[in-house]
């Protein structure tokens, strides 16, 4: 059986071309999640009342695109 080494270096540089795509890929999803997931708030309530509803203050309307774009990913409205 010959082994031509031009074409297994060929074959190589394909798997680690394949591997390190796959990582960047997997590496990029993984930062689109965490940037469209919200913040975990619900911390320990502080004082003596339990949190029970946190009003934002803020309307929709002033919000920017990149803000309405979370809030879509994040609730569908």
């Amino acid at each position: 059986m010959i082994i031509s080494i031009p074409k297994s270096v060929r074959r190589l540089y394909l798997i680690i071309m394949f591997i390190a795509i796959s990582y960047l890929f997997y590496y990029g999803m993984n930062r689109l999640q965490a940037w469209i997931n919200p913040m975990d708030d619900y911390g320990i309530p502080e004082g003596s009342a339990v949190r029970a509803f946190h009003e934002d203050g803020r309307e929709t309307n002033d919000l920017n695109l990149e803000q309405r774009l979370r809030f879509f990913y994040w609730y569908g409205e």
